[in-house]
């Protein structure tokens, strides 16, 4: 299944969505990013359901336990600077993984249109690894695609998985159109894009409600 959309069912990952989406509570910067956590942690954890796994025997005091933990670790990467507390809340159940920064960003012209800028890649050996990419926001794709082109230059994993918390149908349609071998996970799937390509009723600017906001360049 190339995508899957946790709000389909009932969990907690929809109480955690509707406080992130929630403007009012947007205000309380601390619970934003709390709440972006939440959500890798719950997206790690399904995630790790489809991942391979082998039978290890592990001694307890009183005998031998057979046990099925992960074949590989997988490498976590966090796409800068929103990607940041959804990175960690995955890595706080993934905790042996190999971790990969990518710095991508929107560069706007006076027009109102922009194009993908990357400027730094920290990635370790992904040869035959699992890579899991964070990301908030999967919008128009472009940076996601043009992101995964990138690593891609430096090693091929034996499969992506995209986490997001909220994705739109516009950026799942170009990764799919673009990227094999890739699954896209995501809290919620948003229909539109509006004149600035944000999604739609989203959730606004991730990395800003996280950390402040920034300057345009």
């Amino acid at each position: 299944m190339p995508v899957v959309n946790l709000s389909t069912s009932n969990s907690l990952v929809n109480q955690f969505l509707s406080e992130i989406r929630d403007a009012g509570i947007q205000q309380d910067s601390m619970r934003f990013r709390k709440n972006m956590e939440r959500c890798g942690e719950i997206l790690a954890y399904e995630i790790s359901k489809v991942l391979p796994y082998r039978e290890t025997p592990v001694g307890t005091p009183l005998g031998i336990a057979t046990v099925p933990v992960l074949e590989t670790q997988p490498v976590l990467g966090a796409i800068l600077r929103a990607g940041i507390m959804l990175h960690q809340g995955m890595l706080n159940f993934f905790d042996k993984a190999g971790n990969a920064f990518i710095a991508a960003y929107r560069k706007h012209n006076p027009d109102g249109s922009f194009e993908i800028e990357l400027e730094y890649l920290s990635c370790p050996n992904l040869e035959n690894r699992i890579l899991i990419i964070a990301d908030p926001m999967l919008a128009t794709g472009q940076s996601m695609v043009k992101t995964l082109e990138q690593i891609f230059a430096t090693g091929q994993p034996r499969h992506t998985h995209l986490a997001c918390v909220i994705a739109a149908q516009p950026g799942i349609d170009r990764v799919l159109q673009h990227i094999p071998n890739v699954t896209i996970w995501a809290c919620a799937v948003d229909t539109q894009l509006d004149a600035r390509s944000y999604i739609v009723p989203g959730l606004g600017d991730a990395g800003d409600l996280s950390y402040g906001t920034k300057m345009q360049y």
